[in-house]
């Protein structure tokens, strides 16, 4: 685990690093646009040199990582938030696509997609009554889980299909399905020796189902969140960085005119997206990684022989659910509640 731990306190200061060197780069101009985009190999050689430095530290650093471990959670977190918001993005700019489209073959395709979603949150959520509620046990708490994701689900529904409300109700069954997920991992997580826990015969199939699992969305959610950053000028663009094509109001017409014979190494050209958030997403992931691979549990923790096991998981991932659940009500009801604010 002290290895896990060494590699991705590596990765994090590597992209930390980066992170605070690209703080406040708003022109394409800028020397740093070129570390940005440019310069892997000197890159691949920082990120190594690092990586093995974490190997080479005195063992009186075992007290730094116990700060680590901290920083670690509370950095993933922060990741886990940054996962329901690319989730949140993902889902409406994909029903907003389809329904911009304007023919019934789209307006089919939404419809079964939101078919298919609920089906699958109420068959999933049977299955968590039969796995984690076995006959002749106590467990109410299991149960109160998988009746709060029920319904969280049919609230989903009801506040979207609101007249009042700017929503649409296959949104509401894509992040239904994922609070299912959520309510899953956090119940297949729970210790093996948990009487209420029907999975534990299997609990390291289990964990390690969930490890590929957690590890595929952290991948997909960089992944997306760069796609956006390279694609979009809203998403993660700096609030203070003009646009292209916007004309800047401290410059008057004489001094325009005046400017066309300076070079083009002088001409205003503004970044796209936020580099130090771009950077900051990979070093929250790595964070993530590791406590995805300890189990959100410390090093020395004896809990720790099966990965991503452990109450403490248990109680990070139905969190997040919830948190995924008032966030996603939250973009529903704002405008309602703040009409003078523009929240497009």
């Amino acid at each position: 685990m002290n290895a896990v731990l060494r590699v991705s306190l590596g990765n994090f200061l590597f992209f930390a690093i980066f992170a605070l060197m690209m703080i406040n780069t708003k022109d394409q101009n800028d020397r740093r646009d070129a570390w940005h985009h440019g310069g892997w190999i000197a890159k691949i050689a920082v990120w190594a040199v690092l990586i093995v430095l974490m190997f080479c530290v005195p063992n009186i650093v075992i007290t730094i990582y116990a700060i680590a471990e901290i920083l670690s959670k509370f950095g993933s977190g922060l990741f886990l938030l940054v996962q329901v918001m690319m989730l949140l993005d993902f889902t409406n700019n994909w029903n907003d696509s389809w329904v911009e489209k304007d023919e019934q073959k789209w307006e089919i395709a939404l419809l079964v997609v939101t078919v298919v979603c609920y089906i699958s949150t109420f068959t999933f959520s049977g299955l968590l009554f039969m796995w984690f509620n076995p006959s002749g046990h106590d467990c109410g708490l299991n149960v109160f889980f998988i009746v709060m994701t029920l319904i969280l689900a049919f609230a989903f529904a009801i506040v979207a299909l609101h007249p009042q409300v700017n929503g649409s109700v296959m949104p509401a069954s894509v992040i239904s399905v994922y609070c299912t997920y959520l309510c899953y991992t956090s119940l297949s997580s729970e210790p093996d020796d948990y009487e209420c826990n029907g999975l534990h015969r299997h609990s390291k199939q289990v964990s390690l189902s969930a490890l590929i699992l957690g590890m595929l969305t952290t991948v997909l959610s960089v992944v997306y969140s760069a796609v956006r950053a390279g694609s979009s000028t809203t998403f993660l663009s700096p609030p203070s960085s003009p646009r292209s094509g916007t004309k800047n109001p401290l410059l008057s017409d004489d001094n325009v005119e005046a400017g066309k014979d300076d070079s083009k190494e002088s001409e205003l050209r503004p970044v796209s997206y936020s580099y130090t958030f771009f950077h900051l997403i990979f070093a929250l992931a790595s964070m993530y990684s590791a406590m995805l691979l300890t189990g959100w549990t410390s090093a020395a923790s004896e809990s720790s022989e099966l990965m991503d096991v452990g109450w403490t998981t248990v109680w990070v991932r139905i969190c997040t659910e919830w948190v995924t659940a008032s966030l996603y009500i939250w973009t529903l009801v704002a405008p309602l509640l703040f009409p003078d604010r523009d929240f497009s």
